[in-house]
């Protein structure tokens, strides 16, 4: 049942949600959250682009294609929320949508998962390593440049059984999903976010509503509930800083930042694709300026000549 604004008014808030193992696991997340807050939920399976076509991320314009398929239903009114990766929505709002709440903040490491328990540093030369990030490759690339870097899609557990199968000697995947879906035991080292930062956003969920819901209704009461502050200033600095370099979710750019005590820090790094170089800003101030803080940090990078590896 709808009100006169055209705004689900059941008592179950529905929950959209790709698929997949991994998002299904971050959706019900969300969903438990909100039931100790009271809301009732019901989830929504659903199918993006970016899960039915298997080209690379990088051709079909950037992992927004995840998020396009839940906005859409979102807005038809097929459900009352959709939980997002966000590192995979793209920093630009969309017309008639909110992100109403990001709870706390998990793990924004990547992690290689390799055989034989070996490390970035103990693959041996030429060895193959396996992931669909643009980042990743370029961060290989910098740090490894004798690996052979391999272009793959899936979700994690197929890119996992690349290397169970022995097709790859590791792949590279955000530490936090594989936890969320209990596989952290194929982790064999967490690369440290001072030398290898992870992409915007990594980490955290971002819970997206209608506007017309966004105040005024239990859905957005429960949802305040589980928001984090913390992590809702460190997201704004990372994405404020991709939007300020105008580039892509899947542009060779890694960010972290961290709030803590009332003091926000921000640090980018931009990779040439190629590998060999990168450049790295960082500024640091109060969680309320966390917007101004991430587009000064991407003016750093620019004026260190940045933006030529990141244009488009």
């Amino acid at each position: 049942m709808t009100d006169t604004a055209g705004r689900h008014v059941g008592t179950v808030a529905r929950i959209g949600t790709r698929a997949s193992r991994l998002a299904r696991t971050q959706t019900q997340t969300v969903a438990a959250a909100l039931t100790v807050a009271g809301l009732a939920t019901e989830l929504v399976p659903m199918t993006s682009e970016g899960d039915r076509n298997r080209a690379s991320l990088a051709s079909l314009g950037g992992t927004g294609v995840f998020a396009a398929a839940l906005r859409t239903a979102l807005l038809a009114g097929e459900c009352d929320a959709v939980v997002h990766s966000l590192k995979d929505l793209p920093t630009t709002p969309h017309p008639g949508l909110v992100v109403a709440a990001t709870p706390v903040r998990e793990d924004a490491r990547d992690a290689l998962c390799a055989r034989d328990g070996l490390t970035l540093a103990t693959l041996p030369p030429g060895a193959r390593v396996g992931t669909g990030s643009p980042r990743r490759a370029a961060q290989l690339h910098t740090a490894r440049p004798d690996l052979e870097v391999v272009d793959i899609r899936g979700n994690v557990d197929t890119r996992l059984g690349f290397v169970a199968d022995g097709e790859l000697d590791a792949v590279i995947l955000a530490a936090a999903g594989l936890r969320r879906i209990g596989r952290a035991d194929a982790i064999t080292a967490e690369l440290d976010l001072d030398t290898w930062p992870g992409a915007p956003g990594q980490g955290a969920l971002a819970v997206e509503i209608r506007e017309t819901d966004a105040t005024g209704t239990a859905l957005a009461a429960a949802l305040a509930g589980i928001h984090d502050s913390d992590a809702w200033a460190a997201v704004t600095a990372e994405r404020a800083l991709l939007a300020a370099l105008e580039a892509g979710c899947a542009a060779p750019v890694g960010a972290t930042a961290t709030a803590s005590d009332g003091v926000l820090t921000v640090s980018g790094t931009a990779y040439r694709p190629g590998g060999g170089e990168s450049r790295t800003a960082a500024a640091t101030g109060r969680p309320d300026e966390a917007a101004a803080l991430g587009r000064a940090v991407a003016a750093d990078l620019l004026a260190a000549g940045a933006g030529a590896w990141i244009a488009g």
